[in-house]
């Protein structure tokens, strides 16, 4: 790694966009913990609210560095849908503050628009903490089976390896993908997870 341009001519990859979300509610903070057991054996704990606590926080990622990495074709339906909810909430207060509690209650939920990243996004190194992650970032974020491939392939060879897994899965793209080769010019999203709760994501760029 270097942030000089004389490096630039021999670099492999240029980091376009790097986010780091944490959240700072009692829940998150507890849900990854190093703690001790009846025994006083010293490791981590891992709360049944993991899944839903890093749900949240990726999506709050995927919000903040979407603008930067999305086409317009895909920001305007997120600005738009973002823009009708709010209407839609601030509505339902103003019916609540007038006495219409069953008229609010029948205002139309509108769903949240989950962009389509693979328009921006080439490839994809997802935080390996096991298959059931690996899992619902494919189905969330509707990805293809060639996309969760370097993940996949670094739970295997190297079970789970936390969030450094993302370098073993750039490295499986660069050396040995075959169902999508890397290409000059691709972009590639790192999105890994950490206690605390935080989520970090980073855009590389092919050179």
């Amino acid at each position: 790694l270097s942030n000089s341009w004389m490096d630039g001519r021999r670099a492999w990859y240029k980091l376009l966009h790097t986010v780091r979300v944490q959240s700072n509610s009692e829940e998150a903070y507890n849900c990854v913990y190093e703690a001790q057991d009846g025994e006083e054996h010293r490791g981590v704990r891992l709360s049944k609210e993991i899944v839903k606590v890093a749900g949240k926080c990726m999506e709050k990622n995927m919000t903040t560095i979407g603008p930067y990495v999305l086409p317009l074709s895909e920001q305007i339906p997120v600005v738009t849908t973002m823009a009708i909810k709010f209407m839609i909430k601030m509505t339902g207060k103003l019916l609540k503050m007038c006495g219409q509690e069953k008229l609010a209650a029948k205002l139309p939920k509108k769903k949240h628009y989950v962009p389509d990243f693979k328009r921006g996004i080439d490839h994809f190194c997802i935080h390996a903490g096991g298959r059931a992650v690996i899992d619902g970032i494919e189905k969330n974020m509707k990805l293809e089976l060639f996309h969760t491939e370097p993940s996949r392939m670094a739970l295997l060879n190297y079970g789970n390896t936390s969030s450094s897994s993302i370098w073993y899965e750039m490295e499986y793209i660069q050396e040995h993908q075959k169902t999508n080769p890397l290409k000059k010019g691709h972009r590639i999203m790192q999105v890994a997870f950490g206690s605390g709760f935080k989520c970090t994501s980073g855009v590389w760029l092919k050179l």
